[in-house]
């Protein structure tokens, strides 16, 4: 992670979903049984993977992305949102069937819960990853992946990503339970404090507990860990240090995406080559601005929001 600074810049390459976002907006969640009236409705891309891909991009990195969309209505709004973006797509493959898509609900106070249904994000395949590395491992600095593809394809493009000498950034997300042959390929993991209370086995609500789970990653071989805590900030645990990060304060309106605007702003970041404290700030930065709008790729900022907020 260290050794990009003061590297030319690289390209970021994200492995990983694409989605349909469709998104309900009700001042509370129905019980079951019920039903509610809500507020509005969102139709838009998403998906862990793009909107990092996205947020890459927007935080001013060459940005490509490698996953599947299916050949269905929906496949033409979430690649021609992605290219809008600056994403480049030469890597993204259309195969029979249907687009995956999150079912999202955001109720006050902006907290939300999303149904993923994977579809055509489950066809990623060995073969795809192969030819996508050939031939961007010359230029790709720094792999971005998630969990919402086949962690079997996850596993082979961080070994893909490590033989390449690229920096590996793992957002475990959704968590599941995973071999521990992926940590000893991973440079950075980062977790929020739910996904590293489920992985770790150890409740994480204090920058004391979120150390604990930070070395529980590096006890089985990843570089770094970062434990993101919403509103608490992030915590930064390394083999020689711990560093906590405040948070900004803002006023909370849909908390959709703002984990992937944070990844993808770390990830651009450090294939810029900027110290990782630094590349800390201005993804917490991006997360903070993305939970104030509502929305999934569309309220992910751009560099110069980010630099706004923190000048």
């Amino acid at each position: 992670m260290g050794e990009a600074a003061g590297v030319a810049v690289g390209a970021v390459l994200v492995v990983g979903s694409i989605n349909v976002d469709v998104t309900a907006f009700a001042p509370r969640a129905p019980q079951p049984g019920e039903t509610l009236s809500g507020d509005s409705f969102e139709l838009q891309l998403g998906g862990k993977g793009a909107n990092q891909a996205v947020a890459a991009a927007r935080a001013g990195a060459t940005t490509h992305m490698v996953g599947c969309v299916g050949d269905d209505a929906f496949a033409g709004l979430v690649t021609s949102s992605l290219g809008a973006a600056g994403v480049d797509l030469e890597h993204v493959r259309t195969v029979p069937g249907h687009t995956g898509v999150a079912h999202i609900r955001v109720v006050e106070r902006g907290e939300n819960d999303i149904v993923v249904i994977p579809e055509a994000n489950a066809a990623l395949d060995d073969a795809q990853l192969e030819r996508a590395f050939a031939a961007l491992a010359g230029t790709a600095r720094v792999l971005l992946t998630q969990l919402e593809t086949p962690f079997a394809t996850t596993l082979v493009a961080a070994r893909l990503a490590r033989e390449a000498g690229m920096t590996v950034i793992l957002d475990p997300a959704p968590a599941v339970p995973l071999d521990d042959a992926i940590w000893p390929l991973i440079d950075l993991v980062k977790p929020n404090e739910t996904e590293a209370s489920l992985l770790t086995g150890i409740e994480v609500d204090s920058r004391e507990s979120a150390e604990r789970a930070g070395r529980w990653f590096l006890d089985r071989g990843a570089g770094a860990a970062l434990i993101t805590m919403g509103g608490e900030g992030s915590v930064l645990v390394t083999a020689g240090s711990v560093t906590l990060h405040e948070a900004l304060r803002v006023d909370v309106v849909d908390t959709t995406a703002a984990g992937d605007a944070y990844a993808g702003h770390l990830a651009a970041s450090i294939a810029r080559g900027l110290p990782i404290d630094e590349a800390i700030r201005r993804a917490g930065a991006a997360g903070a601005i993305t939970v104030t709008r509502r929305g999934s790729s569309s309220s992910v900022p751009t560099a110069g929001e980010v630099d706004a907020l923190l000048g």
